[in-house]
């Protein structure tokens, strides 16, 4: 007895310092919203966003604040997507580098829109949904298949090596598709940065169902996720069924960074810098860690979109850009801190 009480008690003490972080994370989420919805190129009052909110739109404030509600939906969707599909993809691959962006996953996915743009005409927000979840699948496929190559497998190394080139060849394409099109090329120059600028309640209704469909499917993997970081072989001892696991989570994270490439772009980053600091926050268990990303990646992207739009004195940044400057300098220090070792 002397001896299990204090395991209870830290076990207690370690569930109780990840509810208090979680109950934080929902507190800036909620403020972040609010600070969204009242910063931008027009200054409202508190009462003008009450009465907006309460659906009045006669000043030109209460239209803008009408207009702001989508947008920081879309950027709080996006980003705890994002930041799930990269903390999946983590465990799925033991890679600590791997993000939709640096995978190619978002890459192919850019590309598969805008060739069904060029070439089918799509214009619907399913359209869209459904040509950047195909790209995104035949990408993962593709740079799995390139990095399991050769001695050792599929190694963090190779996957990494694999991703960078992946994504390189196919921003190339789209810029040779979309060069010699001024029309499509106007459409699109901002989505391709990745911002959340065109949200619109359709847009977001359409999208919603299947990003929750994927958070599902990422949510419920967590406990085999965990059982994979102890090695494939403890977690076939363990009665886990290794590839199908793998095969099930990962297909959970592409449908995310598919459908959020289609409504928002490609927006790189996010991914992979949310799963490492949420890990220091909480440790590593994913039941916890995908729930915590996805509110720690939802404050940073609504954070991202609000600097973007508040920073500049004319226009605005968009999110892709803010998140790209954040997250370069944190890939460096990953890379010099990890070694590309697996997790």
């Amino acid at each position: 007895m002397t001896q299990s009480a204090p395991i209870r008690s830290r076990q207690g003490g370690s569930a109780l310092i990840r509810v208090t972080w979680i109950l934080i994370a929902v507190a800036v989420v909620v403020l972040l919203a609010v600070a969204s919805v009242s910063f931008g190129s027009r200054d409202v009052t508190w009462d003008q966003i009450v009465s907006a909110l309460s659906g009045h739109s006669d000043t030109f404030a209460e239209a803008a604040i009408l207009k702001r509600v989508p947008r920081t939906v879309l950027a709080i969707l996006v980003g705890a997507v994002l930041a799930v599909a990269g903390a999946t993809l983590q465990a799925v691959t033991r890679n600590p580098l791997a993000d939709p962006g640096i995978l190619g996953i978002s890459a192919g996915a850019s590309l598969a829109v805008v060739i069904s743009i060029v070439v089918i005409g799509i214009a619907a927000p399913w359209q869209y949904i459904t040509a950047a979840t195909c790209g995104a699948a035949v990408s993962a496929v593709l740079v799995y298949s390139i990095g399991s190559l050769g001695r050792g497998g599929a190694t963090p190394l190779k996957l990494v090596l694999a991703g960078a080139a992946t994504t390189a060849a196919f921003t190339s394409f789209v810029s040779a598709i979309l060069l010699p099109r001024v029309a499509v090329l106007q459409d699109f120059r901002f989505w391709q940065i990745g911002g959340v600028g065109g949200a619109t309640w359709e847009r977001i209704a359409v999208v919603g169902p299947v990003l929750i469909v994927g958070v599902l499917v990422c949510a419920t993997s967590a406990r085999g996720l965990n059982s994979l970081a102890l090695g494939d072989d403890m977690a076939a001892g363990l009665g886990v069924n290794v590839r199908r696991t793998r095969l099930i989570a990962a297909a959970g994270a592409v449908l995310l960074a598919g459908a959020a490439t289609a409504i928002a772009g490609p927006i790189g980053f996010v991914g992979l810098i949310v799963p490492h600091l949420c890990r220091l926050l909480i440790g590593p268990d994913n039941r916890w860690l995908i729930p915590f990303a996805a509110l720690v990646g939802a404050a940073l992207l609504t954070a991202a979109d609000v600097v973007g739009r508040v920073l500049p004195t004319e226009g605005e940044i968009e999110v892709g850009i803010v998140t790209a400057f954040i997250g370069a300098p944190f890939f460096i220090w990953i890379v010099r801190r990890q070694k590309v070792r697996e997790l």
